[in-house]
């Protein structure tokens, strides 16, 4: 018993040093702050430290549907009426064997099935770390061959996620196979980050392939070499795509383009660009996570453009929520807000 009192105020003291370095580190430069969020999105202990505290859950669900798939189903019913669509996404990533590869496959295949009894509109987002990637690619690529094939089965569609920049090419690789080779078309689309060099080259060959894709701006640690170290640059970059897969080359050739941003100025620069070249407001659409601005997802459906709520629901909630504090500074003053106070 007073090990275990021990264990909590040592966990205690830990979440409490967290934040208040945050809060240092913000007055340092963002950047720094950014860095540590994703260092500690990776790091095993404050893994095991935070994601058992009560506190540290009641802040996280407000970017988490719930622990079930039925929590996730009821979230994106509450979306669907706000005249919204969904992406729902099972958490986990990074397993570290088959079994746990195999675990997630059939969770996902029992999403896609609940989805189609419900009638929801939502698709399914699966990262590729969670199916098998860092095991082996082939096993990846088998555990979404399947999960693909229940997606066709019940008229729905899987995005195939994007992780570190090392795994650009293996996880492009597998999309086009599954989407060419084994006939599944439409229902597997890819997502590209807008913070990586070699994202234009990417965006031009899939607007060149009528592909599906998300543009998000990207979430991961990544060195200056491969990567834009400064928020400036990949906001600029990311226009860049944005208007690359508006272009009226990509539209003709199917391109269909998700915009996937929190920031208004990017928001507004992507409807000007529609506006100013005629761009069809049914031909692309936002998407924002969920539990994030909320009104500005009900904004952007006033105006008539169409926006896709992401919501992702599990146990293993850790590693997404902090890479969502790391996201956006904002978050993690809700955090420290939420933390002393409770």
């Amino acid at each position: 018993m007073k090990e275990m009192k021990t264990q909590k105020k040592i966990t205690l003291l830990l979440l409490m040093m967290i934040p208040s370095l945050g809060l240092l580190l913000y007055w340092f430069g963002e950047r720094w702050l950014r860095a540590l969020l994703l260092y500690l999105s990776t790091a095993v202990w404050a893994q095991r430290l935070v994601s058992h505290t009560s506190l540290a859950w009641r802040v996280a669900s407000r970017f988490i549907a719930g622990e079930t798939v039925d929590e996730a189903i009821a979230t994106a019913r509450a979306v669907n009426a706000a005249g919204m669509s969904a992406t729902i996404n099972y958490l986990g990533e990074h397993v570290h064997s088959p079994q746990e590869a195999a675990y997630a496959r059939e969770e996902i295949i029992r999403l896609l099935d609940c989805i189609h009894q419900s009638g929801v509109d939502a698709n399914v987002s699966v990262k590729p770390s969670q199916l098998g990637l860092n095991i082996d690619p082939h096993l990846l690529y088998e555990n979404l061959r399947i999960v693909v094939r229940r997606a066709q089965q019940t008229n729905n569609r899987i995005r195939v996620d994007m992780e570190e920049s090392s795994t650009v090419d293996t996880t492009l690789g597998i999309y086009r196979r599954l989407r060419d080779e084994d006939g599944f078309g439409h229902h597997v689309g890819s997502v590209i980050q807008a913070y990586l060099y070699r994202s234009e080259a990417d965006i031009a060959k899939l607007a060149a392939e009528g592909a599906w894709v998300r543009l998000c701006k990207g979430a991961y640690a990544e060195p200056p070499e491969v990567a834009f170290p400064h928020k400036a640059d990949t906001d600029a970059n990311f226009i860049h795509l944005v208007r690359l897969m508006l272009s009226d080359e990509a539209r003709q050739n199917g391109m269909y383009a998700c915009v996937a941003t929190h920031d208004e100025a990017m928001i507004q620069a992507t409807i000007a660009h529609a506006q100013t070249h005629q761009v069809p407001a049914e031909s692309f659409e936002f998407q924002m996570l969920y539990g994030i601005r909320r009104e500005m997802q009900e904004k952007i459906v006033a105006q008539g453009y169409r926006m896709r709520v992401y919501i992702p629901y599990g146990t293993a909630w850790y590693a997404y929520f902090v890479r969502r504090l790391a996201e956006r500074p904002a978050n993690l003053w809700f955090f420290i807000a939420n933390f002393f106070r409770a």
